[in-house]
């Protein structure tokens, strides 16, 4: 699929009703969080590294998302239609190293933090946090993943093309160990709106997984009929060699 992008009326409009969506969002949410986190650092400042260190964790998870879903529609070669593919693998990268950044934040917040007291040891080690251990251990190694896919974007070139493709695949894992630590954390997740994010997330992960996979099945049945054609061909007799072989 060729680059082809999109009419300028289209690129008018999407741009006009992002704005629009963007701005309704903002506008009816900011005042909202500011008042609230105004209140706590009024009244309990004690708080505010907990409250901050939740909001950076769910900015990090959405940008993880954002990279996975974004890295599937690049192999599924959807958006090569409409966006040229050397700007949509750098948003692919920057996702990725945004959302790392992000969790990292989360993390040394939760050292600042006096509601559950982490000591460095607990943010670092996986499974050895006083809280939950098992979902936090969960969130460590998503973020160490991240970290490695992360730095294998800079070493491409030195461990091939072929290599980083396949560490490339450890990205599901760190958002499968991502999306059950924000879950089985238990902090948010009664709140219908922290439920449905990671709800729409697994889905739209899971079906771009599957229509990747359907994509690549197809292409391999594809290969394999090619193949067998020209197979047969190759063992059919030539037309020319029964009168060489009558001349003979």
């Amino acid at each position: 699929m060729t680059y082809r992008g999109l009419p300028p009326a289209i690129r008018i409009a999407v741009a006009l009703v992002l704005g629009v969506a963007v701005g309704v969002v903002v506008a009816a949410t900011l005042p909202v969080a500011v008042a609230g986190i105004a209140t706590v650092a009024l009244s309990t400042p004690e708080k505010v590294p907990w409250i901050t260190s939740r909001l950076t964790a769910f900015v990090a998870y959405l940008a993880l998302t954002g990279s996975v879903v974004y890295g599937l529609l690049l192999s599924t070669k959807i958006l090569d239609a409409i966006a040229h593919r050397p700007v949509s693998f750098a948003l692919h990268q920057d996702l990725a190293a945004a959302g790392l950044g992000l969790a990292g934040v989360h993390g040394a917040l939760l050292a600042l933090d006096r509601t559950i007291h982490f000591t460095l040891l607990d943010l670092l080690v996986p499974f050895a946090s006083p809280y939950r251990p098992v979902a936090v251990g969960l969130g460590q190694i998503a973020l160490y993943v991240v970290l490695l896919v992360t730095v294998s974007f800079y070493a491409r070139r030195r461990i091939g093309t072929r290599s980083w493709r396949m560490l490339h695949y450890l990205t599901f894992l760190a958002f499968a160990g991502a999306t059950a630590h924000g879950i089985l954390a238990g902090t948010d997740t009664t709140q219908p709106w922290a439920f449905a994010i990671y709800t729409v997330s697994a889905i739209a992960a899971v079906f771009l997984t599957t229509y990747r996979i359907v994509l690549g099945l197809a292409a391999a049945r594809e290969r394999r009929g090619a193949h067998d054609t020209t197979g047969q061909a190759a063992e059919r007799p030539t037309g020319g060699s029964r009168p060489a072989a009558r001349a003979a």
